[in-house]
């Protein structure tokens, strides 16, 4: 019998354990250690996409997950930045560079809040950073989606 996760969730404290925590789940999901891409015989989900969602928001802790998600998830999502539940945030870099691209949609979002252009809901926020041989144009991609009131 084989089995997937659906999500694995950690509680983070800082931007430091955050870093630090993220590589090791990377790690453990790419390798089917963590049967989220993969199912625990490692054989990879056609049609799963990995995003993270940062909710329980609390002073600087937060609940992390890593989900695996099917394509209706983003359609949903969609749905939800028309309704005004979500503003969505779309960086891509030439480069490659998933964690710069990512930190540059970030570095966004705080800006926005900071200019007024947008106000935090701080409820459940997601990210899906996709690695340019997945993109059509070749480039990575960071999609943010912000809940806001």
């Amino acid at each position: 019998m084989s089995y997937r996760l659906n999500a694995i969730t950690i509680h983070v404290n800082s931007a430091k354990e955050y870093k630090r925590e993220m590589k090791e789940i990377w790690r453990d999901i790419t390798n089917g250690k963590l049967p989220i891409l993969f199912d625990s015989e490692h054989n990879f989900q056609q049609g799963i996409s990995p995003i993270y969602q940062y909710s329980n928001y609390a002073q600087n802790d937060f609940d992390l997950s890593v989900m695996g998600v099917a394509s209706e998830f983003f359609k949903q999502m969609e749905l939800k930045v028309i309704e005004g539940f979500h503003k969505k945030y779309d960086f891509s870099d030439t480069n490659g560079d998933m964690e710069l691209c990512s930190q540059r949609a970030w570095e966004q979002v705080k800006a926005d809040c900071i200019s007024g252009l947008i106000e935090r809901a701080y409820i459940c926020d997601y990210e899906s950073s996709v690695p340019p041989e997945y993109t059509k144009d070749g480039k990575t991609h960071c999609y943010l989606y912000i809940s806001v009131k």
